[in-house]
C-alpha cells in the first residue's frame, strides 16, 4: 500500500493530523501500536483550558492560542467539551494578592476576546465558602471564579480518528511500526508494521512519514540513541475518589502546601478526581503508573484544602498516570514550556514534539502544512488541495447538536428511539452526542443489549457492540478504559464486567475461548498495574 502521508501514533495529534490531511484530499494512513488514545491522550487532566498559570510564566502567545482553540472546540465538539467553573481560593500568607490575581483574570478573559464560557467574578470569603462548603475557611481572603472547560480526552481523540476515517484515512490500531523503509539515498519512504493480533507483517509506503508518538518520540526517531533527545517526559498522576467523600460543585485550584505546585480537584459525575503531579520520568512509557508517593502527595493537598473530608488511601477508587512529551529543557518540571516544535530530519522524517491537548488542532494543521510543503518539494503532490476546514466541521457526535447546547433535547430524542432510564440516556448523550440515538437503536432492536455492563451502573451492553462495529475497539481494554469509563468510575474498576464484555466481543469478533480468557486476564493485569501503589502504602 502507498500513501501521501503515513502517521505513526494514534494520540490526539496523530488523529487530528489524519483528520486535517484527509479533509484536504491527501491519501492518509495512521498506525497505532495499541488503541487510539492509548497513551497520554487518555491520561491527561481532561481539560480544555488556556492555562492560567502560563500567564505567570510570561507565555502570553501560548495562552492566547489555547483560549482561541478552546472556543473552536466548544463549537465543533460541544458534546465533549463542556464549560466548567474553577474556584481559585486565596489565603493569608499566599504569594498572590486578590488584586494581582484579579488583574490576571482580566488578562485571561481579554486574551479570549471576552468569549470565555463566562466572565470571571470575585467571590468574598463568605461567598466562596457557600460555593464550596468543604473548602478550608480559616485564612480565606476570597476566591475568583473563572471558567474553562472539561472534556473526555479519549473520546475527543477517537472522534478525530473516526472523522479522519470518514474522510478516507485508513486507521490501523494494534499495529506497531517496527522499522523504516528507505530509498537508495537513505530517505524514509514508509514503514514495516506488525499486526499484533494476527502476527503478520507488511510494508506501508508513503511520500511523507510523520512521527507523532508523544512520549515514544525519541524511541521512534532515534532508536540507536545517538542523537540528543527532543523530549523531557514528566509524569502526571490523577486519583479518583467517590463524590460523596469530596463533594464539589466547581473545580478547585489548589497550591500544594509543600511545593506550591498548582493542582486541581475536579467534579466528575459520581466521582471527583485529583491531580496532577509533575515529576521527571525516564522509564518505559508503557509502564508508567501511580506510586505510593504520588498518592501521599495528592492526599496531603486535599487534607489541607478540605480538612473535613479526611480522605485516605482507602477512598481512592482508581488512578491514572500519563506522560507529558515536553520539549527538552532545564529548570523545574512545572516551568518547562508547553509549546511545540516540528522537526524535519535529514532523512525526511517529520516529527512533532511538545504541545498540549487544547491546541492539538492547531498543531495538527501546522504539521500538515509542513508535510504538504515536503510533498510539493519532492513533486509527490502537484494538484491543488482542498482547504483545511477542521475549525468548521463538527466532530461526528456534534453533527445535529442543538445550537443552544441543550443536551436534554438530545436525551429526549434518544428516549423516543428507545424508552431508557434518565441516567442511561444522559450517559449515552454525554458519551456519544447525537450518535447516542444509534446506540439506542441497537437496544430497541435487541433488548438484551439494554442490560447493564455491571449492576447498578448506567453503562449498557449495546456500547460494546457499538465500540466494536463503529469505534475501532479490538480488546476488552479498549472498551472498558477508553470507549466507556468503567475502569475509572466503577467501584471494582470494571473487573466484574470484563468477562461479560469479553464474551460479547468473542461473538462479534470470532475469538477463540483462549483469546477470550486472555483478554479478561490482560484487563485484570491493567487494573492491577493501576493499583500497584497500594503495596507501597500498606
Amino acid at each position: 500500500m502507498s500513501y501521501d502521508l503515513l502517521i505513526i501514533g494514534g494520540g490526539i495529534v496523530g488523529a487530528g493530523t489524519a483528520r486535517d490531511a484527509a479533509m484536504r484530499g491527501l491519501k492518509v494512513a495512521l498506525v497505532e501500536q495499541e488503541d487510539v488514545a492509548y497513551g497520554t491522550s487518555s491520561r491527561s487532566s481532561k481539560l480544555v483550558h488556556g492555562g492560567l498559570r502560563y500567564l505567570q510564566q510570561g507565555e502570553i502567545s501560548l495562552v492566547f492560542e489555547s483560549v482561541s482553540e478552546r472556543r473552536v472546540l466548544l463549537e465543533i465538539a460541544p458534546h465533549l467539551v463542556n464549560p466548567l467553573g474553577f474556584l481559585f481560593p486565596l489565603y493569608k500568607g499566599g504569594k498572590l494578592s486578590p488584586a494581582t490575581l484579579n488583574l490576571g483574570m482580566w488578562l485571561y478573559d481579554g486574551l479570549s476576546l471576552f468569549r470565555s464560557p463566562k466572565i470571571h467574578k470575585n467571590l468574598t470569603p463568605k461567598e466562596a465558602g457557600e460555593a464550596e462548603p468543604a473548602l478550608l475557611r480559616e485564612g480565606l481572603r476570597g476566591a475568583p471564579l473563572y471558567y474553562d472547560c472539561s472534556t473526555d480526552d479519549a473520546r475527543l481523540t477517537l472522534e478525530n480518528a473516526l472523522d479522519a476515517q470518514a474522510h478516507g484515512a485508513e486507521i490501523f490500531t494494534w499495529t506497531r511500526a517496527t522499522g523504516f523503509l528507505r530509498d537508495g539515498a537513505g530517505r524514509v519512504v514508509g514503514v514495516t508494521v506488525l499486526d499484533r493480533h494476527a502476527g503478520t507483517t507488511r510494508e506501508l509506503r508513503a511520500s511523507v512519514v510523520i512521527n507523532a508518538t508523544g512520549p515514544w518520540t525519541d524511541r521512534v526517531r532515534n532508536p540507536a540513541g545517538d542523537r540528543p533527545p527532543l523530549l523531557r517526559t514528566t509524569k502526571g498522576v490523577h486519583a479518583v475518589v467517590p463524590r460523596e467523600r469530596l463533594p464539589l460543585r466547581h473545580a478547585v485550584v489548589c497550591n500544594h502546601p509543600d511545593d506550591k505546585r498548582v493542582l486541581f480537584a475536579i467534579p466528575w459525575g459520581d466521582r471527583t478526581y485529583i491531580g496532577t503531579t509533575d515529576t521527571d520520568y525516564e522509564g518505559d512509557p508503557a509502564d508508567v503508573a501511580c506510586s505510593g508517593a504520588d498518592i501521599r502527595y495528592l492526599l496531603a493537598c486535599m487534607a489541607y484544602y478540605f480538612p473535613g473530608s479526611q480522605l485516605g488511601p482507602a477512598d481512592v477508587v482508581a488512578t491514572w498516570a500519563g506522560l507529558r512529551p515536553l520539549i527538552a529543557s532545564s529548570g523545574t518540571t512545572s516551568s518547562v514550556s508547553r509549546e511545540h516544535e516540528i522537526h524535519v530530519d535529514s532523512d525526511g522524517l517529520l516529527t512533532i514534539a511538545g504541545g498540549k491537548l487544547t491546541t492539538y488542532r492547531k498543531m495538527s494543521g501546522e504539521l500538515v502544512d509542513r508535510a504538504v510543503a515536503l510533498l510539493r518539494l519532492t513533486g509527490a503532490v502537484q494538484a491543488p488541495l482542498a482547504e483545511a476546514y477542521t475549525a468548521r466541521q463538527p466532530l461526528p457526535g456534534a453533527v445535529g447538536w442543538p445550537e443552544d447546547d441543550d443536551a436534554t433535547r438530545v436525551e429526549r430524542l434518544v428516549k423516543e428511539v428507545c424508552p431508557l432510564d434518565d441516567a442511561v440516556a444522559e450517559l449515552l448523550v454525554a458519551t456519544y452526542g447525537t450518535r447516542a440515538m444509534d446506540v439506542a437503536r441497537l437496544i430497541a432492536a435487541e433488548p438484551l443489549l439494554g442490560e447493564p455492563m455491571t449492576p447498578g451502573r448506567p453503562e449498557r451492553m449495546a456500547q460494546v457492540d457499538f465500540a466494536v462495529d463503529r469505534e475501532l475497539a479490538r480488546t476488552v481494554r479498549d472498551v472498558l478504559i477508553r470507549r466507556t469509563q468503567l475502569y475509572f468510575r466503577d467501584t471494582d474498576q470494571g473487573l466484574l464486567a470484563a468477562p461479560k464484555v469479553a464474551a460479547r466481543m468473542q461473538l462479534k469478533l470470532g475469538w477463540s475461548d483462549e483469546r477470550r480468557e486472555a483478554e479478561v486476564e490482560a484487563y485484570g493485569q491493567e487494573v492491577a498495574r493501576s493499583r500497584r501503589w497500594r503495596e507501597e502504602i500498606a
